[in-house]
């Protein structure tokens, strides 16, 4: 049995923040339309541009509060949340490239809700997954690297009993477990740390679960976590 467990000193930096997990089994992640899914990411793209209303990007309140957000523990130099990034590439006036379905959802209802969305391969996971502070000699290796680049000390990483899975909360993750056209089982999540979106943060859960589960069939179950309750069973 593997569980996803938030520990408590990210509870004592974050007491405020909500985590929706959805754990999705016997999925099928296979490319079998991708002028689908790029219709998909191209839509969120456009609902994305609602959030961007300030001409200076950083002062936008999707933006700013995860740079506020950054600011309370160790980072590494020049990271920013996933949200602000794909927000960034927007503004900017980039696309988005179709990665595979479970990648392409949940950028899409990323970009739809302005929150930051991840997933990893369950399968690929070594006990289980804890959203922590780094002790600072977790092993990482990133899409394009070919050495380990552990987190900081004091870094809020998600990390398994092999390594760190994704540094700096939502920046950068691991290819070690990262989501292929291979994946099955799929551990997928939606953070906030914004208490006056919760609603939008509610809806982006149920929708990520049922988009995923209507496109690649299999079953996902949705969770809510937050200070009062901090794990769930993934497999």
């Amino acid at each position: 049995m593997k569980k996803f467990i938030i520990e408590d000193d990210f509870w004592s930096v974050f007491p405020d923040a909500k985590l929706g997990v959805v754990v999705c089994h016997g999925i099928d992640n296979l490319i079998k339309n991708e002028d689908k899914y790029a219709d998909m990411i191209l839509n969120s793209e456009k609902d994305a541009l609602k959030y961007i209303k300030n001409e200076e990007f950083s002062s936008n309140e999707v933006v700013k509060v995860w740079r506020e957000a950054f600011q309370k523990f160790k980072t590494k130099k020049g990271a920013r949340s996933s949200i602000e990034s794909l927000l960034k590439r927007i503004h900017n006036g980039n696309h988005l490239g179709s990665i595979n379905p479970l990648v392409d959802i949940y950028n899409s209802v990323s970009l739809r809700y302005a929150l930051p969305c991840g997933g990893e391969d369950i399968d690929t996971f070594a006990g289980d997954i804890r959203l922590t502070k780094a002790v600072g000699d977790e092993g990482f290796i990133t899409l394009g690297s070919d050495k380990s680049e552990p987190p900081y000390e004091g870094e809020i990483v998600y990390k398994d009993n092999q390594g760190a899975i994704c540094r700096c909360w939502n920046w950068r993750e691991s290819v070690r477990t990262m989501l292929t056209e291979n994946t099955k089982n799929a551990f997928l999540c939606i953070e906030s740390v914004d208490e006056k979106r919760t609603e939008e943060f509610e809806s982006a859960l149920q929708d990520l679960a049922k988009i995923v589960q209507d496109n690649l069939g299999g079953a996902c179950k949705a969770s809510i976590l937050d200070i009062n309750s901090r794990e769930v069973i993934i497999e």
